[in-house]
């Protein structure tokens, strides 16, 4: 204890048993006191005025401090009871995220734990209907999303990350049927859990402008008019967890989208029925890493992708039909061997147009989504740089079609990829077409069974492998 110190603390002493003498007097009884001696107050300690004024100051500032703590939990508690703000309506609305769960936590900090469970078999054609390898597989995955706003009051900020492991060391049964497209999009070689995505998101003028930043996937995923948007993303078609397992309608084969990696995204949506977006990732990324490498120290290869449309709700006399409208242009960084002359060729460039649109419903609940909704992609790239050129798909989902079954949902599609033409690529027939439909059963609220069957038609576009067909059943627990 310093000098200064010292002397201060005597001097609290003195005050206080200055004032503890004083109590004791003045209790004393007058009856005892008089014709003895007449009790006096002693005058003011200079050194106790100042302590009461410092301990006027500091409960003042307390007390500020206290409004300004309470002005804030207020806030966050009215946001616990309000609307879902921006940031909650994009994670929910992105395919696959926090499966099972229809609202994020009030508290503002959501946590989702989701293990894929699926079994194939090729019943026939492709390469092998023996290989044993790769029908059971699964993924598991853990994710966590801040929202700031609810957690701090920061408004429009919040902050997502994803980190998935595989098992199955052969990572499917992809290699028995030999199709371009794979049979399960949510087959991976063994990994134990690698950090897929971690990015922060702010938004401005009440959610209308949105930017996205850090490891992400491009094809993630924003709300616009309830609707997801930016980039190829669906309603019906673009969740390999929960709808469709071949890749060929999960996303669009014309599209050279990176794996999950470094990149930002912009996005405008002004009004509830019209957007735009840009965004740019790293192209030559491997999901297992950070990214950080190959973004800022490698070549400056980088995936460009542009997407504008139409979220309209279209009346009904059971209420608003949700849909979806989108347009988009790619260009890939990389250098490319052409196939007509091996020459390099960097920046391709393709376009793109992806549409869904929730077509009856069955009944006038607007919180209810049972009815019937369809679903039509379509891709261009060049085929003299790209194994596939053209690329459509096409498909239909109705929830509820089994009475009492109001959760579940069956889905029926085709892809067809067309092959190019250059006879460097090596394909000998014209496309690759694969059908599949699935039923998804909910068993409760944390667990849907999936059975599913494939048939695919010119697997790999090449002789050596027959019509395949491809029986699966996916199970999946969330939590």
């Amino acid at each position: 204890m310093s000098k200064d110190m010292k002397i201060l603390f005597i001097a609290l002493l003195v005050c206080l048993g200055g004032a503890c003498f004083a109590e004791t007097e003045a209790d004393v009884s007058p009856s005892r006191n008089e014709g003895r001696f007449a009790y006096a107050a002693p005058p003011p300690n200079p050194l106790d005025e100042s302590i009461n004024a410092v301990t006027g100051l500091a409960e003042g500032s307390f007390n500020v401090v206290a409004e300004a703590a309470e002005g804030t939990a207020k806030a966050i508690a009215d946001l616990a009871g309000g609307a879902a703000t921006t940031f909650e309506r994009d994670i929910l609305t992105m395919p696959g995220r926090f499966l099972g769960k229809d609202v994020m936590s009030a508290t503002g900090l959501t946590v989702g734990t989701t293990f894929t469970n699926i079994y194939q078999q090729n019943m026939r054609g492709g390469t092998s209907t023996n290989d044993k390898n790769g029908r059971f597989n699964g993924v598991y995955s853990l994710e966590v999303a801040a929202d700031f706003e609810r957690l701090f009051g920061l408004e429009g900020i919040g902050f997502y990350t994803v980190a998935e492991g595989y098992w199955s060391k052969s990572g499917g049964i992809d290699a028995s049927v030999g199709g371009a497209f794979s049979v399960n999009g949510q087959a991976g070689s063994r990994r134990s859990l690698d950090v897929l995505q971690a990015w922060f998101e702010g938004s401005l003028f009440d959610g209308a402008v949105r930017l996205r930043a850090g490891k992400l996937d491009i094809a993630g995923g924003f709300e616009s008019g309830g609707s997801p948007v930016a980039f190829d993303v669906g309603t019906y078609a673009g969740d390999s967890a929960s709808q469709f397992l071949n890749t060929g309608l999960e996303s669009n084969a014309g599209i050279p989208f990176p794996d999950e990696g470094i990149g930002a995204i912009l996005f405008y949506n002004p009004v509830d029925w019209w957007y735009g977006a840009f965004g740019v990732v790293d192209a030559q990324t491997d999901n297992r890493e950070t990214g950080l490498k190959t973004a800022f120290s490698d070549e400056d290869y980088f995936f460009y992708v542009f997407e504008t449309g139409l979220t309209p709700q279209l009346n009904s006399k059971k209420g608003p039909l949700g849909g979806a409208y989108r347009v988009g242009l790619w260009v890939d960084g990389q250098d490319k061997t052409r196939f007509s002359n091996s020459k390099r060729y960097r920046d391709d460039t393709g376009v793109y147009v992806s549409c869904d649109q929730m077509i009856s419903k069955e009944n006038d609940d607007p919180e209810d989504s049972q009815g019937v909704g369809a679903f039509f992609r379509w891709g261009y790239a060049n085929s003299d740089l790209n194994d596939i050129g053209n690329f459509w798909s096409f498909g239909f989902q109705y929830q509820g079609l089994v009475e009492g079954r109001d959760d579940d949902v069956v889905g029926i599609g085709m892809a067809r990829g067309i092959f190019s033409d250059q006879t460097a690529a090596g394909f000998t027939e014209n496309a690759e077409t694969a059908y599949e439909v699935y039923y998804s059963a909910t068993i409760n609220d944390s667990m849907t069974l999936s059975p599913t069957l494939q048939y695919i038609v010119d697997p790999g576009g090449t002789k050596a492998a027959a019509d395949a067909v491809v029986f699966g059943v996916r199970a999946v627990v969330a939590f």
